[in-house]
């Protein structure tokens, strides 16, 4: 064949391929999202947990300190048969199976976690394990770090690659997991482990309403971790905590003034009357308390800035109203103040989605995913044309409050609130698992920490892992980590 001919054949094809490619573009940019937002959620919790109770007695401590102080009942753990990888691997492979969603459906794949095993490679490109049979490689995304918001960043990503002119037209898809264990000590009560995968796309059940959503993002040592040979943190409790008011103050009030701008309203807005319910990372309940509390504190701040007498359930709060930001973290008579006001706000707006964390402890990103799974699990289709404040942290430090509507799905919608709800099963999830003694968890953490970055073969049973979940098998001596489903 002559070489003009072949440059000719050539020269056609490459113009046909490139008019396929300007069709198939601009078909995916003609197509516009709607109602972009959570299409879908499912979750991983270990088999087994400790009671909280329990491990008050073990480390002779007053009777309460964890189960009251706290405000924790039972904390899930695993040792080193399953990591950071397994379980996404679970919980993406649930979310794929338990909705029917196709893997060449699957555009987007996010990755939320501070659990890393690997300095360089991605928890996501270990997920693609999962695509692989379909033949599907041309999945965007990666891994995301900072603490416990990753999964909130990832969340974003997804959705603003659902509505960017660079969506195709498949899901987005994150996960948000993490294993929080803490040496012995204080701390270690606020352990926990969990994963939730989310799928994200238009016509969703529950929307993320545009333009409403803040964020508080500063420098802070409140909890990081700088040693690379152990997964335990450094925490400087008091100053968390404070970190976390001080970001649930900035947040809300930011989202406030947004709100009422975008709604052009002249009325007095409030927690109560913006929000139908209210969901909060959960590193432990006391804080969602303390949190829920500090937004009813803004309130009274900002019905004395605007010249409206205080509502009677804020009465007792008129004192500290005009105190310096600064003068009111570490206040105590404020806050015994905020805990004299009645509760019965706070179990509606925030008492359905406290249960899942408080029975299976802090999973870091997954926490206030967590959290929105157990709402959703409570109230299922109560939830349409309802509206949810999302409050999303991470140490270091990052923070932001977004805002999620419900939405009644039509006739035949592939994805709703009660099918999430049906789903996730919850509370038979919870019940089926085992309890063990505080010794067997100190035992399984002793596992963990001597496997962490090194070869070879776990310690840790598979008789612990449940049916179709994913493990670690062996650690090979070039640190390739290879993994089995049971």
């Amino acid at each position: 064949m002559a070489a003009t001919t072949v440059k000719r054949m050539l020269a056609s094809w490459q113009l046909a391929q490139r008019g396929q490619i300007r069709a198939f573009t601009a078909s995916a940019a003609s197509q516009k999202a709607h109602n972009v937002g959570i299409l879908a959620m499912e979750s991983y919790i270990p088999t087994r947990f400790v009671s909280q109770e329990q491990l008050e007695v073990a480390d002779g401590v007053s009777k309460g300190k964890y189960t009251i102080g706290l405000g924790q009942k039972k904390m899930a753990f695993v040792d080193d048969r399953e990591d950071i990888n397994s379980i996404c691997l679970t919980a993406v492979q649930r979310l794929l199976d338990n909705y029917g969603i196709d893997p060449k459906d699957v555009g987007r794949v996010e990755v939320g976690t501070e659990s890393l095993v690997d300095k360089s490679k991605s928890t996501k490109t270990t997920l693609m394990k999962l695509f692989e049979d379909a033949g599907n490689h041309d999945i965007e995304g990666a891994t995301v770090m900072n603490a416990c918001y990753g999964g909130t960043a990832a969340l974003f990503n997804s959705q603003a690659w659902v509505e960017s002119s660079d969506w195709d037209g498949r899901y987005a898809l994150f996960v948000a997991a993490d294993i929080a264990v803490y040496e012995a000590g204080p701390a270690r009560p606020t352990g926990g482990c969990g994963a939730v995968a989310v799928l994200v796309g238009p016509e969703a059940p529950m929307r993320l309403v545009p333009k409403a959503r803040s964020t508080h993002s500063v420098d802070v040592y409140d909890f990081y971790k700088p040693s690379l040979s152990s997964e335990y943190p450094a925490v400087d409790g008091a100053l968390s905590q404070v970190s976390y008011i001080k970001a649930v103050d900035d947040c809300y009030n930011a989202l406030m003034e947004k709100v009422s701008r975008m709604n052009k309203r002249h009325t007095f807005q409030t927690v109560e009357s913006a929000f139908n319910h209210l969901v909060f990372h959960s590193p432990y309940n006391k804080l969602v308390q303390q949190s829920f509390r500090r937004m009813l504190y803004n309130d009274a701040r900002r019905f004395k800035q605007a010249n409206i007498a205080l509502p009677s359930h804020l009465a007792p709060l008129a004192k500290f109203v005009d105190l310096a930001a600064k003068d009111t973290y570490t206040n105590k008579d404020l806050e015994k103040a905020l805990q004299a006001i009645p509760t019965t706000v706070y179990d509606r707006m925030v008492g359905p989605s406290i249960e899942f964390s408080q029975n299976i402890g802090n999973s870091y990103t997954a926490a206030v995913y967590s959290n929105l799974v157990c709402l959703v699990d409570n109230l299922g289709k109560e939830l349409e044309g309802r509206r949810m404040g999302i409050f999303s942290y991470g140490s270091g430090a990052i923070a932001t409050m977004f805002t999620v509507d419900g939405i009644a799905a039509p006739p035949g919608a592939s994805f709703s609130l009660p099918r999430i709800q049906q789903t996730v099963n919850l509370k038979q999830r919870l019940a089926e698992r085992k309890e063990v003694t505080p010794a067997e968890f100190v035992d399984a953490l002793k596992l963990r920490e001597k496997m962490y970055g090194k070869s070879g073969t776990p310690a840790g049973s598979i008789t612990h892992v449940p049916e179709g979940a994913y493990y670690l098998k062996e650690v090979l001596g070039n640190h390739n980590r290879v993994y089995a489903r049971k």
